[in-house]
């Protein structure tokens, strides 16, 4: 598996667990096109921008839109970005190939309501990682 993949199965794997799944958020890749009318969800784009220690390692950042009710305030984002922190700030995730994800602090931008459907209010929660892969 390479670096790019690598980090996409990393960052999915967390989404993918039993704790993260009992937390009832609905969770989507970018790029998914859901069926139903959610009010509230998430949506995860993992963007490898910067370089690694060697050829087979890479940085970037984990850009995570969330999605919820408009008109009833910010606090549910908010309450969703602090669910975020509980999975991902400071973690790392080892792969059986000694690879390593790593995760720094986040940071959570209020966007306001969602031009493609004005009924959900949006914020966007990012978190930078670096991956290191080995020889």
């Amino acid at each position: 598996m390479g670096k790019y993949e690598r980090t996409q199965a990393d960052v999915f794997s967390i989404f993918n667990q039993l704790a993260w799944k009992a937390e009832q958020i609905k969770t989507y890749p970018v790029n998914y096109i859901s069926v139903t009318q959610d009010s509230e969800y998430i949506r995860v784009s993992v963007i490898p921008s910067g370089r690694g220690i060697n050829l087979n390692s890479t940085s970037g950042l984990v850009l995570i839109d969330i999605f919820i009710s408009a008109g009833n305030g910010p606090r549910r984002a908010s309450l969703i970005a602090d669910k975020l922190d509980k999975y991902l700030v400071g973690k790392s995730i080892v792969t059986q190939d000694n690879a390593n994800t790593q995760f720094g602090q986040s940071s959570l931008v209020t966007k306001g309501l969602d031009r493609d459907n004005p009924t959900l209010y949006a914020s966007t929660y990012s978190i930078p990682f670096n991956y290191f892969g080995v020889f």
